[in-house]
């Protein structure tokens, strides 16, 4: 395993959705595809990348063969798939400005394909909008600004999936068919929180994950 961990105590931080900037994408190396965490797999197994991302919770850092991966959303992402010899980064999206989260799309949209659910499929990827503003123009108009990896869908529906979204990667839930509600009224969670709240916010503003949800896709075998 080539990813280093911090495992110092994580501190409480208020969330906000994946804020990633527009990147710069590096080309791995030939020898370096596939071998951050285990031997290449062209066609990795949905458990094999749970299994990687699973190993991610509570990191705090992440490298690939020495080099930094970005620590957003899209770059722990990407990361748990260049561990199988997948570059999320190996697309071209329409806009050239794009952020991770939108290159990942493009990606799929050349390599993989899309579904809305209900159900979601553990190693899927699952897409967010509007997890904040990504043009700064005060408008909920703002498609692709999240991505996290699903790990499993529980009996009531409910989808487990692992991103990191504050201050360090965890397990995060949604629950589309109640896309509105927070938790039970025994204390369960629905969905969580993705979103900032900021008093600018339009009234048609979502919070929780399950308002915020775009899409999922699959890019890796059965």
């Amino acid at each position: 395993m080539r990813f280093l961990f911090i495992t110092s105590t994580i501190a409480m931080v208020t969330l906000v959705g994946c804020a990633t900037p527009p990147v710069e994408r590096f080309r791995p190396l030939a020898s370096e595809t596939g071998t951050c965490c285990g031997p290449l797999q062209h066609r990795p197994s949905r458990s094999a990348i749970v299994q990687t991302a699973v190993k991610l919770v509570g990191a705090k850092t992440i490298t690939s063969n020495g080099r930094r991966i970005a620590y957003d959303c899209a770059g722990v992402t990407r990361a748990v798939f260049l561990a199988h010899g997948i570059d999320l980064y190996d697309g071209e999206p329409d806009d050239s400005d794009a952020n991770g989260v939108r290159i990942i799309h493009a990606h799929i949209q050349q390599q993989g394909t899309f579904h809305q659910g209900p159900v979601a499929h553990p190693g899927d990827l699952v897409f967010f909008n509007n997890t904040w503003d990504f043009n700064r123009d005060g408008k909920v108009n703002d498609p692709l600004t999240h991505v996290g990896i699903v790990e499993r869908q529980e009996p009531n529906g409910t989808i487990v999936f692992i991103s990191r979204v504050a201050g360090a990667i965890e397990r995060y839930h949604m629950n589309l068919s109640l896309p509105h509600v927070h938790k039970t009224s025994d204390g369960r969670i629905l969905n969580d929180y993705l979103r900032r709240k900021d008093v600018a916010d339009p009234s048609n503003t979502g919070y929780l994950t399950g308002e915020l949800f775009a899409r999922f896709a699959t890019r890796v075998g059965n």
